[in-house]
């Protein structure tokens, strides 16, 4: 006999349906959540190597299979004393947002309901939950690969390099960021605040570790071969799904990093155009046989605004993935409103007053520059440099505050 129970998802608003088996677990200590599309060929193994890797690791636990099959995988599920959440198709990262009102562990184990991934040795993931650790990655690379069981393009390519790439991008050690099989406690699953909805999940949880600064550890897997008759998703979905499963996690990855982007080549970008800009304040610089002119300080300007440009959108996206509240801190103190205000407005007025001289001789000669350059243009130019940093220190001040207030409430 089974159990059922009817609840609205915590997204959208499809309703989801929790069926419970007759023999449920009580209190669960890890709760194994597990994707499943049209897994009538392997679920029934699957839940059993859970239930076996349950008990070698001596753990109470639960095994939750969230299901939107047109087969007969729910049934086979409960049938092996699985409860099942039935959701509509909506992507592998979704399943998992649906899921959480739903996961009653305090540790959560992830995978595929393939067979592919051995839950039948979940022990090294429960030890290093139970000392300590919040995120948990597979490793296929560190454990075993069985041959045949990943393509070559994935094995030597695809996954080695979006695996340097993030490391690279988030100063992290990771080596397979694209293994299945993870861990999370479901406190930092609920405070992670998943968003995707496809299969950039992946690059989305080990990012937001990483920003979390999550006590985090990385344990060996052993990864297999598909079972005889079992077709994996991305051979059904087509021979584009992989690329396209690659290019979403690389875009995941863009713009969970998008600071990596803006904040230190901003700060180059600044610190090359004042080098340019503050030394011709007065008129032309000779530096051996090359004379720095106003053309390479309006070079010196542009880079100014650019590298302000980045600085001030990178330090709004720090906010927007500050989950701990202290760089949101930092920020708010370097750019409190008054001082920033009023640091502005002091930049305005002084920007004004060297652009004025320019100004005069341009009304005096009716409206047209003279033909020769000289000071006046040199400081008119650091004047415009002001007059636009103080625009976009207000501005920035602003949303960032703004930003800040958002964050807070949210």
């Amino acid at each position: 006999m089974v159990k059922d129970s009817l609840s609205e998802s915590n997204i959208g608003s499809s309703e989801v349906k929790l069926l419970v088996p007759a023999v449920d677990v009580a209190d669960p200590e890890l709760s194994i959540v597990i994707p499943a599309l049209n897994e009538e060929v392997t679920i029934a193994g699957f839940v059993d190597w859970c239930q076996e890797g349950l008990r070698a690791a001596d753990i109470r636990g639960e095994v939750l299979i969230i299901d939107s099959s047109t087969d007969a995988t729910a049934e086979i599920a409960l049938s092996r004393g699985a409860r099942v959440l039935k959701t509509p198709k909506r992507g592998l990262g979704r399943a998992y947002i649906d899921a959480l009102p739903f996961i009653r562990g305090v540790y959560v184990l992830m995978g595929d309901a393939d067979c592919t991934y051995d839950f039948r040795n979940l022990k090294p993931f429960v030890e290093s939950f139970r000392a300590g650790c919040e995120y948990i990655m597979g490793s296929r690379f560190r454990g075993y690969i069985e041959p045949g069981s990943m393509p070559p393009l994935h094995q030597y390519f695809g996954t080695p390099v979006t695996t340097w790439l993030l490391n690279f991008l988030y100063s992290s050690r990771f080596s397979d960021i694209h293994c299945g099989m993870r861990g999370i406690t479901r406190d930092a699953l609920r405070r992670m605040d998943l968003h995707s909805q496809s299969w950039e999940y992946a690059s989305e949880m080990v990012v937001k570790s990483v920003r979390m600064q999550l006590r985090t550890a990385e344990v060996p897997v052993r990864f297999l071969k598909d079972q005889e008759g079992r077709l994996s998703h991305h051979k059904r979905a087509g021979w584009f799904s992989p690329w396209h499963a690659a290019w979403i996690n690389v875009k995941a990855m863009f713009i969970y990093g998008a600071d990596f982007f803006l904040l230190r080549p901003g700060l180059l970008l600044l610190l090359l155009g004042l080098l340019l800009t503050l030394p011709m304040a007065l008129g032309p610089v000779a530096v051996g046989r090359v004379t720095f002119s106003l053309y390479w300080m309006l070079v010196g300007l542009t880079l100014c605004i650019l590298g302000l440009h980045g600085v001030y959108l990178g330090g709004l996206t720090r906010v927007f993935f500050d989950y701990g509240g202290q760089v949101t801190s930092r920020w708010l103190r370097a750019f409190s409103y008054t001082r920033s205000v009023c640091l502005s407005t002091l930049a305005a007025i002084a920007g004004g007053a060297l652009a004025a001289p320019l100004i005069r001789e341009y009304l005096h000669y009716g409206l047209r520059l003279p033909a020769d350059v000289g000071p006046a243009n040199h400081l008119a130019v650091l004047g415009l440099l002001f007059m636009v940093g103080g625009s976009m220190n207000f501005t920035f001040t602003l949303a960032l505050h703004a930003a800040a207030a958002y964050v807070r409430h949210k």
